[in-house]
């Protein structure tokens, strides 16, 4: 290596050194917004669980690598991220956090654990970003490696990081349990996971994007916290003809086909806490985006019908 190209890897990497004051066994919903729409005051799905000094992310939907600067984080710091599934709005982010890290000369491997496709799908990010990879800073005999791992994982897997565990349950954002899905393409990418992180002092769960689901509520029994979607669909179907009146009734119904089985509303949330045995329900993932507290009362009210634990409507940055 040159003295220049290691002149700038050391301005990059002694950034790396900046370390942020977290306890462990934190969760911070670093974008509260449920897709796809992008929103003026929540950014795109994204979360990050903290492990001792360890960074990891869960889901990286667009705007994550800034969203990890504001809660004081270094792109550096990420050792591993979690995807629940290969849906836009959970991995808009992705590209621009790999980037990233190659500029800033990242020195250890970044762990991608997601389902089915995951591989796949950031093999054609490493290609479209391998123009940039192999001019790097420009320097004679430089190149950026990817330093990656892709893990796939499927319903019932473990993952045993430091300082924590994982398991995980395939959800029903693309499948109705106990139906016949035999009219679905048989290749990669119709799974969607839920995740839950055992560590050492608390248990917490994400849903990512589901509907009802016994797989998920057992995988959350007796959890400290479950980080739950949320969608009020009726009014999401609603604004949907009001902001696109010519829609055809036939893509309407094939919208609404999926939002209903495939989310969960309010009381489903509270069905779902409360079968579970959980401490403390944090919602996150809200379409439509809740704007007032009138809209968080009517959410809550639904929700306490079935759940009496602590219900908590997160904003972007909040920490458990």
């Amino acid at each position: 290596m040159s003295k220049i190209s290691m002149s700038i890897f050391l301005l990059m990497f002694s950034f790396s050194a900046i370390a942020a004051d977290s306890p462990a066994g934190q969760f911070i919903t670093l974008g509260t917004a449920g897709g796809p729409n992008a929103e003026v005051t929540r950014s795109q799905p994204a979360h990050a669980l903290i492990v001792g000094s360890d960074v990891y992310l869960v889901d990286a939907g667009d705007g994550a690598g800034g969203q990890v600067a504001k809660a004081g984080f270094l792109i550096e710091q990420v050792k591993g991220l979690f995807i629940s599934h290969l849906h836009f709005d959970h991995t808009g982010g992705i590209l621009a956090v790999l980037g990233l890290r190659l500029q800033l000369n990242a020195p250890q491997i970044l762990d991608i654990y997601g389902p089915p496709g995951t591989e796949k799908f950031i093999s054609g990010l490493l290609a479209g970003m391998a123009p940039a990879m192999e001019a790097a800073y420009g320097l004679p005999g430089q190149t950026w490696p990817s330093k990656l791992n892709v893990v796939e994982l499927v319903d019932g897997s473990a993952v045993e990081l430091v300082g924590a565990s994982v398991r995980v349950a395939e959800n029903t954002h693309y499948i109705i349990e106990g139906s016949d899905q035999s009219d679905l393409p048989d290749e990669e990418g119709y799974v969607s996971l839920s995740y839950r992180f055992d560590l050492a002092n608390r248990s917490i769960v994400y849903t990512g994007d589901t509907g009802p689901s016994k797989a998920v509520t057992e995988l959350a029994m007796n959890a400290d916290v479950l980080v739950s979607e949320m969608m009020d669909v009726s009014l999401v179907l609603e604004d949907i003809k009001r902001t696109r009146p010519g829609m055809p009734a036939q893509m309407l119904a094939g919208i609404a086909a999926h939002l209903n089985p495939h989310h969960l509303t309010p009381r489903q949330v509270g069905e779902m806490a409360a079968a579970a045995n959980v401490q403390e329900l944090v919602i996150t993932h809200f379409v439509p985006s809740i704007t007032s507290q009138e809209d968080e009362r009517k959410y809550r009210n639904m929700i306490r019908e079935f759940f009496s634990g602590e219900i908590i409507f997160a904003s972007d940055l909040d920490r458990f």
